[in-house]
């Protein structure tokens, strides 16, 4: 039996938890003694705490964010009604700040704040010692990445097979955008390179082709970027992908030229715009060169086989509906293959908050606390916003339309997908469980009743993608298609044959 486990809820079973194994490489001469149990927000916790129990361990520690606060929540309360002995620690983004107001901070033994890489060490070492810390509570310590053993080694076949790989060449941010928690780096710190690549070809040997990288800002320091494109162009194969956050306006001539030299399908960048109105992005201390943004995105899209992931984020102070469809306009415009629109979510300890009473920003109070109004946009148009989103998610962003995109969009995208969004709502009351076939119905109809779309144009379209998405039949409005298309072609035969 462990001593030790460290244990968090994945949103998904292919997601691997990055956080653990760093924690868990640091643990000294007690990594031994550790075992990392992973589970999905979707397992009921009273099983997930049976089966955390049944390891009979000293210390259970909780890796808590946004996402899995009230499993894990529910899941410590059990625990400490069946085994009070049991030792809960938690640490993560979610309980590192303003701990007094959530109940799985009173639930628990200790709690981390920040980067608990070696500040659970010390704490597991004085609790196997049957020492008790003065404290709860344990404060921020500052980690050396000097210090820093790399955990990739604990990523087990198993990882390597099935799941998600992350992987960071730097920690922190040098910037100061309000509604992100790394607003309170200082600056960014790069791990040492030659051993940062050394641990990525024991990965690349070992069979990993998907790399992760979560670094907030990968193309920060360009002679790093640089050298890390080039490693992996040397290892290039067919089932290599890369996936980086970049600076969108930050893209000089020489990053360009090692870029353009990835094959399709091996690159994807995530480029944050979040907001190209500029009283905004003062507000929120945010500095973009939106011109520069504009010109580095539109060169990937045209010189590159990079895929583009961007995002925007409603409800930011002083942006109201106008401006945001305005700003989202202007990125449709540049092409990206990914528009994420995202809601603002108020994390605990960002800046955002300060702006909270001057634009009556109001949030839900409980996770994923995504703003629910403010001064100009009002809770039911914040509600449509939310279902704009996730109906672009599923239609636009599916990749499943793209012959029927640019007849949905036209010549005002923010416009034609609000009314779009509307009408599903209105008709459906849903924005999750809509089958495919029932999509294309539904798309079909709001096409040509409510868009004013040419029955034979959107049928044509529609039919294009239907065939591309795998489905089985033809739904009823695209048989009736196909069979006026098919007289058509025999009367214009029989035509030819009168003239011949």
């Amino acid at each position: 039996m462990s001593s030790i486990i460290l244990t968090t809820l994945n949103a998904r079973y292919i997601h691997s938890a990055f956080g653990l194994r760093y924690l868990k490489a640091n643990l000294g001469g007690l990594e031994n003694e550790c075992e990392i149990i992973e589970f999905t927000i979707h397992e009921r916790p009273i099983d997930i705490a049976e089966r955390l129990l049944s390891h009979q361990a000293k210390i259970i520690g909780f890796g808590v964010y946004i996402w899995n606060v009230e499993e894990i929540t529910k899941t410590v309360s059990i625990i400490k009604q069946v085994s009070p002995e049991t030792i809960v620690v938690v640490g993560g983004p979610e309980v590192s700040y303003e701990q007094q107001q959530q109940e799985i901070c009173r639930l628990s033994d200790y709690l981390i704040a920040g980067a608990g890489d070696f500040s659970f060490r010390d704490l597991c070492l004085q609790l196997i010692n049957d020492e008790k810390p003065a404290d709860k509570f344990i404060p921020q310590r500052p980690v050396n990445l000097g210090e820093l053993k790399l955990p990739y080694h604990l990523y087990d076949d198993k990882d390597v097979a099935h799941r998600i790989i992350y992987v960071e060449a730097s920690r922190g941010c040098p910037f100061k955008c309000e509604f992100c928690l790394s607003a309170l780096d200082k600056t960014a710190w790069p791990f040492d390179l030659g051993l940062f690549l050394e641990q990525m070809d024991q990965l690349y040997t070992r069979g990993v082709r998907h790399f992760k990288f979560v670094d907030r800002t990968f193309n920060l320091k360009i002679d790093n970027s640089i050298r890390i494109l080039e490693f992996f162009l040397e290892r290039m194969d067919e089932e290599l992908f890369l996936h980086f956050e970049l600076i969108p306006d930050h893209l000089p001539e020489r990053l360009k030229q090692v870029i353009a030299r990835f094959p399709p399908h091996s690159l994807q960048f995530e480029i944050g715009v979040q907001s190209f109105n500029p009283e905004t992005q003062q507000l929120i201390s945010r500095k973009q060169d939106d011109n520069k943004t504009e010109e580095n995105l539109r060169w990937i899209r045209a010189e590159t086989d990079a895929h583009i992931h961007s995002d925007l984020i409603v409800g930011l102070p002083g942006e109201d509906i106008i401006s945001f469809a305005a700003g989202f306009n202007r990125l449709v415009a540049l092409d990206p293959h990914e528009i994420q629109v995202g809601i603002l979510k108020r994390l605990r300890g960002s800046p955002i908050i300060r702006h909270a009473e001057k634009f009556a920003m109001q949030f839900n109070p409980g996770p994923p606390y995504n703003i629910l109004g403010n001064n100009v946009i009002d809770f039911g148009t914040m509600q449509r916003l939310n279902r704009f989103a996730r109906y672009w998610d599923m239609i636009i962003n599916s990749g499943r339309f793209k012959h029927s995109k640019q007849l949905i969009l036209a010549d005002d995208p923010f416009k034609r997908f609000m009314l779009l969004s509307d009408w599903l709502y209105s008709v459906t009351n849903q924005t999750h469980k809509i089958s495919l076939q029932r999509l294309f119905e539904l798309l079909y109809e709001v096409l040509t009743t409510e868009l004013d779309m040419g029955d034979d144009l959107i049928s044509a379209s529609l039919l294009s993608d239907y065939q591309c998405s795998g489905l089985k039949g033809m739904p009823s409005f695209l048989n009736r298609f196909q069979d006026n298309k098919n007289a058509v072609n025999s009367a214009a035969g029989r035509r030819q044959k009168r003239h011949n």
